[in-house]
């Protein structure tokens, strides 16, 4: 097996026994779990922020594994439920990667134009065959309601972009909400991520 092979299964098989055997995880719900996954998520975050540039990044390899136990936690109560199995989680994103590169993964074609694109042409390329399968109604279609504003107004503008449609900003507009809105989409013009800027510029401001 690929290294790391093993040791998944093994935690598999530890969250089985636990979900069997703990009390309290074998009280736990689907919407019992979701607020510490929700601080993993962050906490995650946070170490790409404090651990980026360090040699061993054991602060990150602690919280993805924390992020992992959530996703295992919840794909053994499905399990538990007969909802859906790990392995159909797994299954499911595999066939999405496979579809979605075309330029790794499919045929002879796909490969040879693949190979000329660069990182924008591949994410342009992932956004489109994710478009064709979404069949999305609007442009907020899909979109969590608590993502964060930053987020969300990006995202929006690239949907309105690749639906040909064009948002007038202005930066010395005297509402906070349209100023904002506009530095987002320069950030988008500048290949910025507008979320990810403001968490550095604030923690540059933060007493050494």
């Amino acid at each position: 097996m690929a290294g790391g092979d093993e040791e998944l299964l093994e935690f598999l098989r530890v969250m089985r026994r636990l979900r069997a055997e703990c009390p309290w995880k074998a009280a736990q719900t689907h919407r019992s779990l979701a607020r510490y996954l929700l601080e993993e998520t962050h906490e995650t975050l946070e170490a790409i922020d404090t651990d980026s540039g360090t040699e061993d990044r054991a602060h990150l390899r602690e919280e993805l594994g924390d992020l992992l136990l959530q996703v295992f936690f919840h794909t053994v109560i499905a399990e538990q439920d007969g909802a859906f199995t790990t392995g159909d989680v797994a299954a499911d994103i595999t066939a999405k990667m496979r579809r979605r590169n075309p330029h790794v993964f499919g045929d002879p074609g796909d490969r040879a134009v693949g190979a000329g694109l660069d990182a924008a042409g591949v994410n342009e390329l992932w956004e489109a065959r994710k478009a064709e399968e979404k069949l999305r109604s609007s442009v907020t279609d899909g979109l969590p309601p608590g993502l964060p504003a930053l987020l969300h107004a990006d995202k929006v503008l690239d949907r309105l972009a690749r639906a040909g449609e064009t948002v007038a900003t202005d930066p010395g507009d005297p509402d906070v909400g349209e100023r904002l809105l506009a530095l987002v989409a320069e950030a988008r013009r500048d290949g910025v991520d507008p979320e990810q800027a403001l968490r550095d510029a604030v923690r540059r401001r933060l007493p050494s």
